[in-house]
């Protein structure tokens, strides 16, 4: 087991610097998060002014949102599945992964935890400094929200990437998953309050969020991070994070074994 832990442990420490090959991309990539962040806190700040009871937010705290969540965009990975997961399950290659000693779900998974935690180093964080620096947002004082938020962004990570997991996996059954792919891109990054926050939802759509696995991904920890969220509103992120992660966890893996048996008949 402890020989197992060591195996994933490297798979993450590669996926860590795998991605850290690409700085100029990812300081390309802060660039851009910096240029529409600012964009975005011009026009919610301006909302924010103008209407009363925007959603319970302040100008500090939709500044907090916008810069959080530009921040956190390249990490949670939402704009689409591992490319090179979907090209081995097109092109038969996943059969060797099948006949590898290590969980294939898991693998990935930990590849995507490195990967997640070199973007949030070289272009998330310098994300959320610039916009305090722009904005002089005010953030919690307490170094609870930040030990909270941390296992808040673990959890969404990981939820993020099991669900792009189990999209690839559709990859079995389509013989192309460009469409299915950009409809859960859409979905997942509307839904999750990327563009505007899903407190400002109307109650209906609201409801159809929270039932969803989406806001775990990025409204969540924002909350928790920027203080939105206190006391057992934090709480209640962090049970419906888990709780998505086991389900996604158990979804991939039903398709795995569904995967997997469908490319035995048409292998042999």
């Amino acid at each position: 087991m402890r020989a197992r832990s060591d195996v994933y442990f490297r798979l993450a420490e590669a996926g860590f610097r795998r991605q850290w090959h690409y700085r100029l991309a990812m300081f390309a990539g802060m660039f851009t998060n910096v240029v529409f962040g600012l964009v975005r806190a011009s026009v919610m700040l301006a909302a924010v002014r103008t209407s009363a009871g925007f959603g319970g937010y302040t100008p500090d705290s939709i500044g907090a949102y916008v810069w959080l969540s530009q921040g956190l965009l390249g990490a949670l990975g939402v704009m689409g599945p591992p490319l090179d997961l979907v090209e081995r399950i097109r092109n038969g290659d996943v059969a060797i992964d099948f006949l590898r000693p290590i969980d294939i779900q898991f693998c990935y998974l930990a590849g995507d935890l490195g990967r997640a935690g070199c973007t949030l180093l070289l272009r998330g964080l310098p994300s959320v400094a610039a916009g305090m620096l722009f904005l002089e947002l005010e953030p919690p004082h307490e170094a609870l929200p930040y030990v909270l938020g941390a296992v808040s962004v673990v959890l969404a990570v990981t939820i993020s990437f099991l669900l792009l997991f189990a999209v690839a996996l559709a990859g079995f059954w389509l013989v192309e998953t460009r469409g299915i792919r950009l409809l859960y891109q859409i979905v997942a990054t509307f839904l999750a309050g990327l563009f505007v926050p899903v407190h400002l939802f109307p109650e209906w759509l609201r409801t159809l969020a929270n039932l969803s696995p989406f806001p775990s991904q990025l409204q969540g920890p924002i909350d928790v991070l920027s203080g939105h969220a206190t006391g057992g509103e934090v709480v209640q992120i962090l049970a419906v994070q888990a709780f998505w992660v086991i389900v996604a966890l158990a979804l991939g893996r039903a398709l795995l074994r569904a995967g997997r048996r469908k490319l035995e008949v048409q292998g042999g």
